[in-house]
């Protein structure tokens, strides 16, 4: 949530703040701002709500320098507007500073510090940037004032990015909790939330750990610890290419991202199954899940959703006992645990703050644990015990859909090879080489068949106020996720059920021609689903079902290829997004960046 960019020692710092910025919209698009310095007594804020696009008109060709800051904002604290857009400015206008993250106790200092400053916005942000003002105002040099600033900040998640126009070759960096990473360029350095932003500047970047604090410029980057000792360390290279995070010919990223899942399925299955049927995946990490009484599946939203997968799977083939939990849940109401629990953590991002906050906790109790991401060196990679990598390419667009039915790839891979250890002979004899293959062809199929999907959104979905989703066993776990891409990119109150369940009060909702969609793959529950959508078609509701070939009947809506029952959800859910999908755009949204969503959620 929020993005940063910076670079110093390029003449081309405007642009690159700008395309940072763009590639970075994802984390937020409420506002935006850069501030530039050219070293030769000329620097220029520019400010603008709404998208990146709206701050490109807004910067005029006068506009130039060398060293710069920029921002796109999720607001946290204050309206969506012009004076509460990043970068906030001190009082005198000598420091400017970007900022990601929430800070507690922003209130206490102004009342105790500031309370002679007139401050310009409603921003925590704007509190911490006065603060180095007035510390630099008593004569702590700009490095000191804002180390002196970090020490009184309280149980905060923060990344900030400060200059001081005074020295406007030099950037300060500190973050805690939130993602930032330093970029090594050639006679320039740059800064970033995320990657691939820079991609165009360099791939060699620096990760840096919580509490640290960053000096840099064109030519140098000195990292400090919490206790002021220097700190070395190797950068890391990103093999990604740049062009992988454009839509192409692609009007919005999220059909891209659809489209580009049958693929990954195919990378996944070349990655980590041997057409021996063994797996390559890691044999430590392998030995740590067998050894485990339990296994604790933790996400958020879509990854939440892929876990609920993910125990059916590991239950189903290791036969350990498995329990999912939502992250902003599991971190402060801990559940019992047994003598041996070992923990997944599954993020696309890899930076999750409620994901996170789990896992500090299950370090402290020295729990293994493994984190499934799409992002290699994130902070749920760097500091969980083990880490399998997604492989799923850039995914954009605010709704996740590639990254969910990777995760629950990489949950059947996992959940095969912890099988196999044990000796279980339903994960010794399920193919996952070749059922990864016939679900990469059915996902064609559908995708090939999107024109039909995009028709059933205008008849159904488009004018609907409220729809619903049902399903039993596995199916249910693919109605949450179902309900969650309509509700999250086109607006329209949308909830997943099990199907057994409507007659406990939900059926209450239905109405004339409230939609409801009937997911049926499982050959023990298709009859009881079937049953149950025709009470919902005795109260009015207009019916679509999305069924597996096997159980298909000649009136059914959308019919998926055949594929292994436990891995039927990486099927049924892509017509649930492309119906999302269809849905968001013939309602006219924006469907990659829906109203006050971010694609990183990255405080708590």
């Amino acid at each position: 949530m929020c993005g940063i960019v910076g670079v110093t020692g390029n003449d081309n710092a405007v642009e690159i703040l700008l395309e940072g910025l763009q590639k970075l919209e994802y984390r937020g698009y409420d506002s935006a701002g850069i501030y530039v310095n050219d070293e030769n007594g000329s620097d220029y804020l520019v400010k603008e709500k709404g998208r990146i696009a709206d701050l490109k008109a807004a910067v005029g060709s006068e506009v130039h320098g060398t060293t710069g800051i920029g921002h796109t904002r999720w607001a946290t604290h204050g309206v969506v507007s012009v004076d509460n857009a990043h970068p906030q400015v001190s009082q005198d206008h000598r420091f400017y500073l970007v900022h990601n993250g929430v800070i507690e106790n922003f209130k206490e200092l102004k009342a105790q510090y500031l309370s002679d400053v007139t401050f310009t916005s409603q921003t925590d942000t704007e509190v911490v940037v006065q603060l180095v003002d007035y510390f630099a105002k008593q004569g702590m040099p700009t490095k000191e004032a804002f180390l002196k600033t970090l020490s009184l900040l309280k149980g905060s998640s923060y990344a900030f990015l400060l200059m001081d126009s005074n020295d406007p070759e030099t950037l300060y960096v500190a973050k805690n909790k939130s993602p930032l990473l330093i970029g090594l360029g050639d006679g320039c350095n740059v800064v970033c939330s995320d990657a691939l932003a820079m991609l165009n500047v360099t791939h060699e970047f620096l990760e840096l750990q919580d509490g640290e604090v960053v000096t840099i410029t064109p030519n140098s980057v000195e990292i400090l610890d919490r206790e002021g000792n220097g700190v070395k360390r190797e950068s890391f290279h990103v093999e990604m290419d740049a062009q992988e995070t454009d839509k192409g010919t692609y009007p919005y990223y999220m059909l891209k991202e659809i489209d580009e899942q049958p693929n990954v399925m195919r990378k996944l299955a070349q990655m980590y199954l041997q057409e021996s049927g063994k797996t390559n995946v890691e044999p430590e990490l392998v030995a740590a899940i067998k050894e485990a009484d339990r296994i604790h599946i933790v996400g958020a939203g879509t990854s939440y959703h892929a876990g609920l997968v993910g125990r059916k799977l590991f239950e189903k083939l290791t036969h350990t006992p498995t329990e999912v939990h939502v992250a902003s849940e599991f971190a402060y109401e801990k559940p019992l645990l047994g003598e041996k629990p070992f923990f997944i953590f599954l993020s696309q991002s890899g930076e999750t703050a409620d994901s996170r906050e789990v896992l500090v906790n299950v370090n402290a109790e020295n729990y293994k644990s493994l984190t499934i991401t799409n992002v290699q060196n994130s902070t749920l990679s760097r500091e969980a015990t083990f880490t399998m990598l997604l492989n799923a390419g850039p995914e954009i667009s605010v709704a996740s859909t590639k990254a969910y039915t990777a995760q629950i790839a990489v949950e059947a891979i996992l959940a095969k090879a912890v099988g196999m250890a044990k000796e279980q002979v339903i994960a010794e004899e399920f193919d996952l080489r070749q059922q990864l293959g016939l679900v990469a062809t059915g996902m064609q199929a559908i995708i090939d068949e999107k024109e039909e999907i995009e028709d059933l959104a205008k008849e159904y979905f488009v004018d609907a106020s409220r729809a619903f989703y049902i399903g039993r066993g596995i199916d249910h776990t693919v109605s949450l996720e179902a309900a969650l891409k309509l509700k999250e990119i086109s607006y329209v109150q949308a909830e997943g059920f099990a199907a057994g369940e409507l007659k406990h009060g939900t059926i209450a909702l239905i109405e004339e021609g409230t939609p409801v969609v009937g997911i049926i793959t499982q050959d023990n529950t298709a009859s009881l689903t079937r049953s149950n959508l025709q009470e919902t078609l005795s109260r009015g509701a207009k019916i679509i079902t999305i069924v597996r070939q096997a159980l298909a009947k000649d009136d059914d809506t959308i019919v998926i290829p055949d594929v292994d029952e436990m891995i039927t959800p990486l099927l049924s859910v892509i017509p649930a997004q492309l119906l999302a999908y269809y849905t968001s755009l013939n309602k006219g949204l924006d469907v990659d960046r829906p109203r006050n969503l971010a694609k990183s959620v990255t405080v708590e």
